[in-house]
C-alpha cells in the first residue's frame, strides 16, 4: 500500500518534522486559544472559526473524488471496497468536525492566527490524505479479512465516539452565553482530564492502523504531538483552579499519564 509519488512522500514527512517541532514548541510555550487567549488577541467566533479551520480537510478530498480520475480496478473487489470504506472513514470526521460541532459548540472566540494555522494543515492534509486513498493505495482482496483493517476500524470508532461524548459533556457544562468553567464528569472525563484529545488520538491511530501508510501514521503522529500537550495544559489548569479536582485523574492516558 506504499505510494512512489514525491509530493506524498514529501508532505507525509513535513507533517512528521512538524508534528515534532510544534511538540517541543508547546512544552516551552502554551498555544493561546479558548481560557488561554491573551486580551491583544485579534480573534473569530468559536463557530465560524471552526468551520472555517476545519472545512477543507472535508471539501478538498470530496473535490479530488468528484473531478479526479481514480485508479480502480473494477474486477478488484479489495481496492475498490478499501478505497471507498477508508475515504469514507476519514470524511465522516471532518463531515462531523465542519458541519455539526461548528455549529454545536459554545466554545470562546479563537485567534486568528490559529485560525489561519488550522485552515493550512486541514489543507494540507485534506489534500495528502485523499490524494493517497484516490490515486496511491493498492489492497489486495484479502484485505478486507485483515486484523489490522477490523482492530484499526474498531478504534477509530471508539475513539470517534469517545470525542463526540466528550464534546457533548464540556458544551454542556455551561449555559449559552456564560464563560465560566466548570469540572468535566462522566465519560472518559472520570479517567482523563483530556478525554475529548484522547478520543481524537485514539481514533486518527485507528486510522493510521487500518490504512498502513506513510500519510495515515504521519497524519496520527501529527495529532498526537499537536493535542497531546493541551490534555497536560487542561489537566494542569483544572488542579489550580479547583481544589477539589479529581487526584485520580490522570491528563491524557488512562491510569498512566
Amino acid at each position: 500500500m506504499e505510494c512512489r509519488d514525491a509530493a506524498v512522500s514529501y508532505l507525509s514527512w513535513t507533517l512528521i518534522v512538524g508534528g515534532a517541532v510544534y511538540l517541543w514548541h508547546q512544552t516551552r510555550r502554551h498555544t493561546e486559544y479558548g481560557r488561554y487567549v491573551s486580551a491583544h488577541d485579534r480573534c473569530c467566533p468559536a463557530r465560524l472559526a471552526w468551520f472555517v479551520q476545519e472545512v477543507p480537510a472535508f471539501l478538498l478530498p470530496l473535490m479530488q473524488l468528484l473531478t479526479g480520475d481514480r485508479d480502480i480496478d473494477p474486477g478488484r473487489t479489495g481496492l475498490r471496497t478499501g478505497r471507498t470504506l477508508l475515504f469514507c472513514t476519514f470524511m465522516l470526521h471532518y463531515f462531523h468536525r465542519s458541519l455539526i460541532y461548528a455549529f454545536l459548540t459554545r466554545g470562546r472566540p479563537v485567534p486568528l492566527i490559529i485560525v489561519l494555522c488550522s485552515a493550512i494543515f486541514c489543507s494540507l492534509n485534506g489534500f495528502l490524505q485523499g490524494h493517497h486513498l484516490l490515486h496511491c493505495s493498492r489492497f489486495e482482496d484479502t484485505w478486507l479479512t485483515d486484523a489490522r483493517l477490523a482492530a484499526g476500524f474498531l478504534l477509530f470508532v471508539v475513539g470517534m465516539s469517545i470525542n463526540i461524548h466528550s464534546d457533548h459533556i464540556l458544551r454542556n457544562l455551561r449555559k449559552p452565553g456564560e464563560i465560566v468553567y466548570r469540572i468535566p464528569r462522566g465519560g472518559m472525563f472520570e479517567f482523563v482530564s483530556g478525554a475529548n484529545f484522547f478520543g481524537e488520538i485514539v481514533e486518527w491511530w485507528g486510522y493510521a492502523l487500518a490504512v498502513w501508510s506513510l500519510p495515515s501514521f504521519a497524519f496520527a503522529f501529527f495529532t498526537m504531538c499537536s493535542i497531546g500537550p493541551r490534555a497536560y495544559q487542561h489537566h494542569r489548569d483544572y488542579q489550580q483552579r479547583f481544589k477539589d479536582y479529581p487526584r485520580s485523574r490522570k491528563a491524557l492516558i488512562p491510569f498512566l499519564l
